[in-house]
């Protein structure tokens, strides 16, 4: 039996990274996690790493900042993947200069989970220029000759769906709904457990090497007046609706600072441009994940928000 494909996930204690060890560690595949001194966690991410360790899981002190600490925790695996944070996409630059020192990686797969950057027409700042920031990731991959998997997923469920993407909530509302634009645009979302199983399922796929992997399942492509009607089937009840038309959506995000601008600006490219479902299928440069592996059981918009109901 040939051997299971060592991965390293950093940004394991992260929200995705955490759904992404967990994935490989089911998948059978020996699991390393990268993390800084222990002594800096606080007792959240303490209690996860012991988790980790009772998991099997192999932790590995270094830093994306510290070159040969870095370079030796790759020397051990066969695959790296990178879910780290939005604020730190740029300096993924350091994990490919890791990566390219080490030679012995199979495959990388950056922190490149949303929407596919290389087709973003239609978004503004400041969006526009975390998606550009990501698409330069891409570049610097390909232009060391890294092999490579992008991970196209779309929108988190949670991220977008848990509110229905209402400033302030803390659950899918009740009574009123506002929604960007006419509503039309429709958006891909997944829940996060299952980009986690197709981004391991696609680390051995040669049908996914130096391509991008679009999970784009059929039943979790709506419009925001699509998941709206699916939530007020399930509370049997009509929201007020508040429309916002694009001109005044973009005044709110001229008119506000960081981080609210960015969020809006990301609404906007999803929920007025429709920047998910803009793009046209090419088998030369993406596969579908369903299409793909059509065993794995996704979890449907419909599944997805019953647990909301009370």
């Amino acid at each position: 039996m040939a051997e299971k494909t060592r991965i390293l996930i950093i940004g394991g204690t992260r929200h995705l990274g955490k759904f992404i060890v967990e994935a490989s560690v089911e998948a059978g595949n020996p699991t390393f996690v990268l993390i800084r001194d222990s002594t800096r966690f606080p007792s959240a991410k303490s209690q996860l790493l012991t988790t980790f360790k009772s998991r099997g899981i192999t932790l590995l002190h270094g830093d994306i900042y510290d070159h040969d600490s870095l370079v030796m925790a790759i020397k051990q695996v066969d695959v790296v993947i990178s879910t780290v944070s939005t604020d730190l996409i740029d300096d993924q630059v350091k994990i490919i200069a890791a990566i390219k020192e080490a030679g012995n990686v199979k495959r990388f797969i950056p922190s490149d989970f949303g929407t596919d950057v290389d087709n973003i027409e239609g978004a503004i700042e400041p969006a526009a220029s975390f998606f550009e920031a990501k698409a330069k990731i891409r570049r610097a991959i390909e232009a060391e000759g890294i092999p490579y998997t992008y991970i196209s997923c779309y929108g988190f469920a949670s991220y977008f769906l848990d509110t229905l993407a209402q400033e302030n909530a803390t659950s899918p509302p009740r009574d009123k709904v506002v929604i960007l634009s006419d509503g039309n645009a429709k958006a891909i979302f997944n829940d996060e457990r299952d980009i986690a199983t197709y981004t391991v399922r696609a680390v051995d796929d040669p049908k996914t090497l130096n391509r991008t992997l679009h999970i784009r399942p059929p039943a979790n492509i709506m419009s925001f007046n699509e998941v709206v009607s699916l939530w007020e089937r399930k509370i049997c009840k009509t929201l007020e609706k508040v429309h916002i038309p694009e001109d005044q959506v973009i005044r709110n995000i001229q008119e506000s600072s960081f981080p609210k601008n960015f969020v809006l600006a990301l609404e906007h490219a999803v929920f007025v441009k429709g920047i998910m479902t803009s793009l046209q299928k090419n088998p030369s440069v993406g596969v579908e994940a369903t299409e793909r592996y059509p065993d794995v059981k996704y979890t449907t918009l419909d599944e997805y928000l019953n647990q909301f109901i009370q």
